[in-house]
């Protein structure tokens, strides 16, 4: 190895090389010393001092070791500018607002083991056919109509730090087919208030188990109505909220609406690991210039059973009313003589959702609906195989996420509905829900 090599070496790989030779050379000294039978202190020097060599050699190599090790550059190199970490892009308008875009394509594909109708593919349990009477069974459906788009916002307003917030959020389950599309949430808020359409305040999504069915299983609510909502903080674990909403009910024939529905809900968290909510609801109803109160209460609780393992309930009793609870019979029908009768239920959901790890989670779901048979209400029903005195449907799900923008689901749920009356000619009273689910979701 010639001298420029050398210096081209690493700074450990020469300080090595100095040390090898030096020691060679010391060693040869010990070597000729010894043969040429030199006095014993003159051997003893050049030890002592060969050893105070080589430890200090030893020192500098060790700390030389130590920077490489820790990230410490060994010799002083000019610092090479870093430039900062690129920020996500704002997105603005002319008005100075700032906006994003989200959403995600959605497939969704059912086989129908028993019951259903061609119709639709979601769920249908207040309306499967009853055993013999058209069904649709052994028959498999797909569609992309739940895929949804969105935009959330947010605008300064006037002095100071407030600004006006939003969002606007469409998919293609609009209509009796569920093929066009339609206004999921369009809503601005400011401060405590909220004005436009979102989740109602009475029968909110919170406390449902998880489906891969896109609607909501017996039991539950997932109503959005246009309103008019304030929150009030009354401290860090509870608040109250009020809202005045659009309470239409497109299943009572001759309806008039004149006045809102009032909603009222008490959100409080016990602990970080339980939520409850109690809500109430009142609305008119008035037919044919007659009129009746409707009124519901509900209670959701979640409670985290232990990390990664969670419980949800919904419960809900509600008189005179079809809007807010998925399922429910038409809450006002007209009797012979003219007066206005209504329909009373209880319902109930419940479910455990394991989060297995980060990628895989599972539910298990129950949902429960039963009407009063009040007789009066019973005789007035004209068609009385499609009203129904109790439902019933449980689920079992899993959800795989192998990164984060994409989700797969698999879904078995099987339920039943007894109508008031018995079908015609073979005399069942019973329809039946009983299909497999499946769902590819990518997020953006």
């Amino acid at each position: 190895m010639n001298t420029t090599q050398l210096f081209n070496q690493p700074t450990i790989t020469f300080k090595r090389t100095v040390l090898m030779s030096m020691m060679a050379m010391s060693l040869g000294g010990i070597s000729l010393s010894t043969q040429a039978q030199t006095s014993a202190q003159s051997n003893q020097q050049e030890i002592e001092q060969l050893r105070q060599e080589v430890q200090a050699l030893r020192a500098l190599v060790e700390q030389q070791q130590a920077q490489t090790a820790t990230g410490i550059a060994p010799v002083a190199i000019a610092p090479v500018p870093v430039s900062a970490p690129a920020t996500k892009p704002v997105m603005k308008i002319a008005s100075g607002a700032e906006f994003n875009l989200y959403g995600n394509i959605r497939a969704d594909a059912s086989y129908q083991a028993e019951g259903g109708s061609a119709a639709r593919m979601y769920n249908q349990i207040n309306a499967v056919p009853l055993e013999g009477v058209g069904e649709r069974s052994d028959e498999f459906k797909s569609t992309l109509a739940a895929t949804r788009l969105g935009m959330d916002f947010k605008a300064p307003v006037g002095a100071g730090d407030k600004a006006l917030s939003g969002k606007v959020e469409v998919d293609f389950l609009g209509g009796a087919s569920f093929d066009n599309l339609r206004i999921r949430h369009a809503y601005i808020s400011y401060a405590n208030w909220l004005i436009g359409q979102t989740w109602s305040n009475f029968a909110v999504p919170d406390y449902i188990p998880e489906t891969v069915d896109a609607l909501v299983y017996a039991g539950g609510s997932i109503k959005r109505t246009p309103q008019v909502r304030y929150t009030s903080t009354i401290s860090p674990e509870t608040n109250l909220v009020f809202a005045v909403e659009d309470p239409k009910d497109a299943t009572i024939t001759g309806i008039k609406q004149r006045l809102p529905a009032l909603t009222a809900r008490l959100n409080h968290k016990f602990a970080d690991n339980l939520t409850v909510s109690a809500r109430a609801m009142g609305n008119e109803k008035r037919v044919n210039e007659d009129e009746k109160t409707a009124w519901g209460v509900g209670l959701g609780a979640k409670y985290d059973v232990v990390p990664g393992t969670t419980l949800k309930a919904d419960y809900y009793h509600v008189k005179g009313d079809s809007s807010f609870v998925s399922y429910a019979n038409t809450g006002v029908i007209t009797a012979a003589n003219g007066d206005l009768l209504q329909s009373e239920f209880d319902s109930i959901s419940v479910g455990l959702t394991q989060q297995f790890n980060d990628k895989l989670r599972g539910t298990l779901g129950y949902g429960y609906m039963n009407f009063d048979e009040d007789q009066a209400y019973i005789n007035a029903v004209t068609d009385k195989t499609k009203a129904n005195k109790d439902l019933w449907q449980a689920w079992a799900n899993v959800f795989y996420s192998p990164t984060k923008p994409l989700s797969f689901g698999l879904e078995y749920v099987y339920g039943e509905r007894e109508a008031l009356a018995p079908a015609t000619p073979n005399g069942s009273k019973t329809g039946e829900d009983n299909r497999i689910n499946a769902v590819a979701i990518y997020n953006f």
